[in-house]
């Protein structure tokens, strides 16, 4: 592990500072960040600016096996969100714990390669083939996840989802969503074990699948079990027009609304997508501090919708970036669909930044929102060139053709809107390198155990 990094530019709290030197504590975590200083004899010299690295605050690792493979209509009908949900179930049916472990390894690496070091996985694949819990131990899935995360590098935030129907009138689960059957006092178990386990990198938080999913006295279990927890707690919410409607019929609001009426929402709440929030709904969410997970391309890939992204930031909602359906692993690319989607849809250029508030460059805000969001939705204390923080940093490739030109204090605005290329030479992850001068110590090895997966995977179909 270094004990000390020394960049010649780093993206600290404020903007860009020059010459920073940054300590990293035997735990892992920056321990001071000095900028203005020369490198003194023995730091790592970083080959390039220095940035924070992101969170990927929503992840469903065993979707990689499916990614780019949902991209053709069949028959007549539309295709929309609940079209691709059935095609997605027959992976989720038959994907093995080992296979599970290739497919999620192969995922961790891509992360780190596109700016990530952290990820939250909304964990509900949880039984066997046959819906039963695994014989030797029922969090075999979720110790398979926590392998693969430790394979490549990655830190991870294991999300144990409670799921125990089909729909607000369905009491029941399908039989192809056999492997995802948990309840409140299986969550709140699942979590303590994970929580507790001690592993390098590897926290714990809470997930609720959706309000389709759990019935309101099993979100009232959750939250009683759970009173005094400080981790995360995530949910699906508001993602199609079709679930906004359904709820309004089962349950008389619409769903961040419901939420927030039955006094659920405080600070460690995630509400992933919220695609469908009214103003009212973005200041209720406000008033109790929880957080949004916004996923651009799942949203896009999907036909979800645009959130109404002005208003999350106007009311100063914590913010973060989600990969969800791996149809993109690449943070860089997140940001752009995010503020490109707004763009499209409001005809106007620069959307999220705020002149007014002296943050003139759309990439900065954005970028420094989805960093402390980041922290929140995973759980930590703080997150990026800070200390306290864990030490995770992306070194710059200051090569790439993209960046060629660039004047410096423009760095960051042209990795998010002109580097279609991973810009990141090397990924820093706890004070260990994860990735050096581009490649993965155990990438070739993982990608192999990748491509036997997904051959065994597709054969079958």
């Amino acid at each position: 592990m270094l004990d000390q990094l020394w960049a010649p530019r780093a993206w600290l709290p404020g903007g860009w500072r020059e010459r920073v030197l940054l300590d990293i504590g035997r735990d892992g975590r920056w321990s001071a960040v000095t900028p203005n200083v020369d490198a003194p004899p023995g730091a790592h010299v970083a080959a390039g600016p220095l940035l924070p690295s992101l969170v990927d605050a929503h992840s469903h690792a065993f979707q990689r096996a499916f990614a780019g493979l949902a991209e053709v209509r069949e028959g007549t009908s539309a295709d929309d969100f609940w079209s691709w949900r059935e095609r997605m179930y027959a992976v989720a049916q038959r994907i093995t714990p080992a296979q599970l472990r290739a497919v999620a390894a192969q995922l961790c690496v891509e992360l780190l390669r596109g700016g990530y070091t952290q990820v939250c996985e909304f964990h509900y694949l949880q039984h066997d083939a046959d819906g039963r819990p695994y014989a030797d131990d029922p969090l075999a899935m979720a110790w398979t996840l926590a392998d693969a995360a430790s394979d490549a590098g990655l830190g991870l935030t294991l999300l144990p989802a409670l799921y125990e129907r089909a729909g607000f009138r369905q009491p029941a689960l399908r039989p192809e969503q056999r492997r995802f059957r948990l309840d409140a006092a299986g969550v709140w178990a699942a979590a303590r074990r994970i929580e507790s386990a001690g592993r390098p990198l590897l926290g714990a938080g809470l997930a609720i699948h959706s309000l389709r999913a759990a019935a309101p006295e099993s979100l009232a279990a959750l939250r009683d079990l759970s009173e005094g927890f400080e981790g995360p707690i995530h949910i699906h919410v508001a993602e199609q027009a079709a679930e906004v409607q359904d709820c309004k019929a089962a349950l008389g609001e619409r769903p961040i609304q419901w939420l927030y009426d039955q006094g659920l929402l405080d600070a460690r709440w995630q509400l992933v997508h919220a695609t469908h929030a009214t103003r009212k709904e973005i200041a209720a969410v406000d008033a109790c501090e929880a957080g949004v997970v916004l996923c651009p391309t799942t949203e896009a890939n999907l036909g979800d919708g645009l959130p109404d992204l002005e208003g999350w930031l106007a009311a100063g909602v914590s913010l973060s970036l989600g990969s969800d359906s791996q149809v993109s692993r690449d943070a860089l690319e997140e940001l752009r669909w995010l503020e490109y989607g707004q763009r499209l849809h409001l005809r106007r250029r620069n959307v999220a930044a705020a002149p007014g508030l002296q943050q003139p460059s759309t990439a900065a805000r954005l970028f420094d929102a989805m960093v402390a969001g980041g922290a929140r939705a995973a759980g930590e204390p703080s997150w990026g060139l800070t200390p306290g923080a864990r030490a995770d940093a992306l070194v710059v490739d200051g090569d790439a053709d993209a960046l060629a030109g660039v004047p410096p204090a423009r760095l960051l605005d042209a990795l998010v809107f002109a580097s279609p290329a991973r810009p990141w030479r090397d990924v820093l992850v706890a004070g260990r390198w994860a990735i050096q001068d581009g490649r993965h110590a155990q990438g070739a090895g993982i990608a192999g155990r990748f491509h036997s997966a997904m051959e065994a995977l597709w054969n079958e179909a």
